[in-house]
């Protein structure tokens, strides 16, 4: 939630545009405000309002704001409505200061209050706010930038990352409390931003701020101090060897569908690099032993935990427990020890559930593994080992080819942990590419028994349970229509009772378990219920249901992989119906950075 980015040059000049594509990068992590603050000898130009980056930027001209430095946020709403007051970056009293910040400042209602009895002008309610006027109140009696934010950090709670600057010195300050902070080194500038994509079409030198450090960005260079102590810290900067990702659309209208179908590529990049890498043996290495590994995750990553548990469990006969992050600490964490693998999955590596579990894990001597997208991110980092994804960046909020992906590293982990041959998974991007093409021609009489309903279910059994969960997720994410993936033994046990006539219900079904999957379809049609099946061809199941979206004979390991993209083209092609951006879907961001 919420994306910060902060740039400082020694030329003077239009930085705006430069901000603005920074804005773009970040522009999945919130789009509830934008906001852009530049600074020169003139003084602060600061424009925001309420809606997306681009949108706020065009219609507030940021291209043409110029200055040495300057601060682009983009902000996902937690404390303080949707308004122009509580859009960042902002002000303090004097309009000496200007900085925007990411993350939630639990104490913000207490601070607000002592601030206004101070005699503090406070414009709104956003608790980024309270960061600059918190580090007002310190300046003033310190007139030290470093010792100032130092006295702010023991006075903010909570877990955040915040960049400020005084309009009198050519610099930027930042500071990170649990949520990501990165910075980038250039010919003449130097720059900040809560995560990496955004800074690297400006540099591949990067430095990784820790907790509890302020970085001072000057044009030519960083400082790292501690906030404990004020000392220096050392640390070089690594240069990133990746791939620079790009924000480009292609032939598509809208990012989720063009990612939808970079699904066959991402496969096919992720099995070659899995067939190259000397890190997989380690990690299977640390997931042997009796005893169940973890495998923890949020969301759609939670769902590809969950379906990594069946593939670990039916293949290669290793127990493993897929739960949420939370659940991990309060329900198991008091019971784990050094004994004990936990296998940590986020697309973007800074999903603050996870992190959240990383520490406890950390706490308890634990084997933590991790699973992520962005690489240079706190969950790389923090990991024994980890294996990437390979899928190139995601722009849409909704996640697609990182759950495809995911869920196919579980697969092979688990073809590998049974001593399987994995050679049969090459065969897996053509399936792909099939599924897209055949689900796509056979959409429009499924989308039309959906469309008019705002209630749904989706269920699955077995291996094709957490794609229910996942076809679900998609639905509620963009098209804002209630839907609940479940396990379709248990729909008889209460949800039945939504059954009326035509009311459609979506069955996935793996080969092995279509004799199952009748035996629930049939609960619905004897109720007048419409039954609509994702499966391989079979006449079986095609003479039980209403609608049947085919996908390619597969088997069953691979059959849940293609389902899944039957159910993100269901969703696409509901919310383009009903005049929804699929790509920016009301209150939600792509990378969640508070509890």
């Amino acid at each position: 939630m919420c994306g910060i980015f902060g740039l400082v040059t020694s030329r003077d000049g239009e930085i705006g545009p430069l901000l603005m594509e920074a804005g773009r990068w970040l522009a999945y992590r919130g789009y509830d405000s934008a906001g852009c603050a530049t600074l020169s000898a003139s003084g602060i130009d600061l424009r925001k309002d309420v809606g997306r980056v681009d949108q706020v930027g065009a219609r507030l001209n940021f291209a043409e704001m110029h200055g040495l430095r300057g601060i682009v946020q983009v902000r996902w709403a937690t404390f303080g409505q949707l308004a122009r007051r509580n859009a960042q970056p902002h002000l303090d009293c004097d309009g000496d200061l200007v900085g925007a910040h990411n993350g939630n400042i639990v104490n913000s209602v207490q601070l607000h209050e002592q601030l206004q009895q101070a005699g503090h002008t406070l414009r709104g309610e956003n608790d980024g706010e309270i960061c600059v006027h918190v580090v007002e109140r310190h300046f003033d009696q310190v007139h030290d930038m470093v010792q100032a934010i130092r006295l702010a950090y023991a006075d903010l709670a909570g877990d955040y990352a915040f960049v400020i600057t005084h309009r009198d010195e050519n610099r930027l300050y930042a500071v990170k409390k649990g949520s990501g902070l990165v910075v980038g080194l250039g010919d003449d500038m130097t720059c900040c931003s809560s995560d990496l994509p955004s800074i690297l079409p400006f540099t591949r030198r990067v430095l990784r701020v820790q907790d509890g450090e302020i970085v001072i960005l000057d044009p030519d260079g960083v400082q790292l101090r501690r906030v404990s102590d004020g000392a220096p810290v050392q640390r070089e900067a690594r240069v990133f060897e990746g791939e620079v990702p790009t924000a480009d659309k292609g032939e598509f209208p809208h990012f989720i569908l063009k990612e939808i179908y970079d699904q066959p590529r991402a496969a096919r990049d992720l099995l070659a690099w899995l067939a190259d890498s000397a890190q997989v043996e380690r990690f299977l290495e640390a997931m042997h032993g009796d005893r169940p590994v973890f495998l923890v995750g949020s969301g759609t990553s939670f769902h590809a935990c969950l379906l990594g548990s069946y593939y670990l469990g039916q293949i290669a006969g290793k127990p493993a427990i897929a739960t949420l992050p939370a659940q991990f600490i309060e329900q198991y964490g008091p019971a784990l020890g050094p004994d004990t693998t936990a296998v940590f999955v986020s697309q973007s590596g800074e999903t603050k559930d996870v992190l959240n579990a990383v520490n406890l894990a950390r706490a308890r001597d634990m084997r933590v593994l991790g699973i992520l997208n962005v690489l240079g991110s706190t969950l790389m980092d923090a990991a024994d080992l980890y294996l990437p994804l390979n899928c190139g960046h995601e722009m849409s909020v909704a996640a697609t080819k990182t759950f495809l992906n995911q869920s196919l590293l579980f697969l092979y982990l688990a073809q590998r942990l049974a001593r399987a041959d994995t050679r049969q998974l090459a065969r897996l991007p053509d399936l792909l590419g099939q599924t897209l093409e055949q689900v796509s021609a056979s959409l429009d009489r499924v989308t039309e028994r959906l469309a008019a309903w705002n209630d749904l279910y989706y269920l699955g059994y077995g291996l094709t349970h957490p794609v229910a969960l996942e076809g679900a997720l998609k639905l509620k994410e963009i098209t804002y229509a209630h839907c609940e993936g479940m396990l379709s033994s248990e729909f008889k046990h209460g949800p039945l009772s939504a059954v009326q006539p035509g009311y459609p219900v979506v069955f996935i079904s793996a080969p092995k378990d279509v004799e199952m999957i009748i035996n629930h379809v049939n609960e619905v049609t004897c109720r007048a219920g419409v039954a609509i099946a994702i499966a391989e061809p079979d006449e079986r199941l095609a003479s039980n249901v209403q609608e049947y979206l085919e996908v390619p004979p597969a088997g069953d390991w691979i059959n849940p992989l293609l389902a899944s993209v039957a159910t993100q083209l269901i969703a696409y092609r509901m919310s383009v119906k009903r005049g929804i951006d699929p790509d920016f879907p009301r209150n939600l961001s792509k990378t969640m950075t508070v509890d």
